[in-house]
């Protein structure tokens, strides 16, 4: 293990999630560097299975304890919300006050949701990107039926891999909760997917795009393009000139950079992601990774975590005295499941749908956690992840 030195170059990095995470634990193998973790959440989330976690799964398939991941690695984790950034005394300020000090700064922050500007939507939405969010949202299914049945429509905005996920896991999970609260499951379940675009994933293949469309309509699940969202109440949404009746509204379709990097000056690009150099700076002894940074696959998490192992391997070089290496992007695997064993799979020149493709999302999701976690506790995690039960979410659910 990297013996801890006053000689050795402090490396502060900001932000718990796969970037962050993985150049910690990358960086705490070197024995010229010390290594510290900051991030206002005490949990890393593992985003790929918080569809899961929405839709029945347990919190624990979608959220590891961070003091977990760094247990038996050289990094300190302070808990604390980054606030201000102190060039000349090289200094994170966070919002209780303390003041983080560094040599060499790697800021890996995330995204946050975005609404647009969209009237109602902060007030009367549920979101799905955090265990919190899919928590409040279950929740809100399990009173909904207990008190009265379905909801006259659900709603899903968004027609990207979240809003897709969330909407083929949908169905088959109200049909297990009004089954638990003895509701009629003959009722009719209206399940909307809305995006303003003219097809979903308009990023991918069209032969991708055609399948999942093909397997959502296939599950039940009405598909709405061409469709701008203009407005949400406390029972509808505006959609177009038409208005939805509905009281659960599930917002994917928007997420922005954190706002740290405009409210201290960094250098954005017209797509609000920080300019950074062929070696992942901002500026001197500034890196800036994973979604905040202006990469081509910027947004994915198996980017993050190219991104963090490509940051951490030059500091470390710098930190020995040795030259750093330029960047290089690398295409991410896409990995997007409809409905019980079925997923779309983008891997390089290979394209796949159905039943192959639900049978690789396993093996992705495994590699996923093993990109931070040895593995024995990789497969304890995943197999987790694939656990159905709401016992951790309501005292409402029969099944407790």
């Amino acid at each position: 293990m990297p013996i801890m030195s006053s000689n050795n170059t402090n490396v502060l990095i900001v932000g718990g999630g796969f970037g962050g995470i993985k150049a910690a634990l990358e960086l705490s193998k070197s024995s010229h560097v010390n290594v510290t973790l900051v991030s206002d959440h005490g949990h890393f989330r593992y985003y790929p299975a918080l569809y899961h976690t929405a839709t029945g799964g347990r919190r624990t398939g979608s959220r590891i304890a961070i003091s977990e991941l760094l247990a038996g690695h050289h990094v300190q984790f302070v808990r604390a919300r980054a606030t201000k950034l102190d060039r000349e005394k090289k200094e994170i300020i966070t919002e209780d006050g303390q003041h983080l000090a560094y040599d060499v700064l790697v800021m890996a922050l995330g995204n946050v949701t975005n609404y647009f500007g969209i009237k109602g939507l902060p007030e009367y939405s549920y979101g799905i990107k955090t265990t919190e969010e899919a928590e409040r949202f279950k929740k809100h299914l399990h009173e909904q039926i207990a008190a009265g049945g379905p909801d006259q429509n659900y709603v899903v905005v968004g027609g990207g891999p979240t809003g897709i996920e969330l909407a083929g896991g949908l169905p088959e999970y109200l049909k297990r909760i009004m089954k638990n609260h003895g509701a009629k499951t003959d009722a009719p379940l209206n399940i909307k997917l809305v995006e303003a675009l003219p097809t979903l994933l308009p990023r991918s293949p069209k032969k991708i795009s055609e399948a999942v469309t093909k397997r959502l309509e296939g599950l039940g699940i009405t598909i709405m393009t061409n469709a701008a969202v203009k407005e949400q109440t406390a029972d509808s949404l505006i959609v177009g000139d038409s208005s939805i009746p509905t009281t659960t509204v599930i917002w994917t379709a928007g997420v922005t950079n954190n706002p740290f990097f405009q409210d201290n000056g960094f250098k954005m690009t017209d797509r609000h992601k920080v300019e950074v150099n062929e070696f992942m700076q901002a500026e001197e002894n500034i890196y800036v990774l994973g979604d905040n940074a202006n990469t081509p696959f910027s947004g994915m998490a198996q980017t993050a975590l190219h991104d963090g192992e490509v940051v951490a391997g030059n500091i470390a070089r710098i930190a020995a005295g040795k030259a750093p290496v330029a960047y290089k992007p690398k295409k991410p695997i896409s990995v997007i499941p409809v409905g019980r064993n079925w997923a779309a799979l983008e891997w390089g020149s290979i394209t796949t749908s159905g039943l192959v493709g639900g049978f690789l999302h396993l093996f992705v999701d495994l590699i996923g956690f093993h990109d931070l976690q040895n593995w024995p506790k990789a497969t304890g995690q995943w197999m987790r992840s694939k656990k159905e039960g709401d016992q951790e979410v309501c005292a409402l659910c029969a099944d407790k």
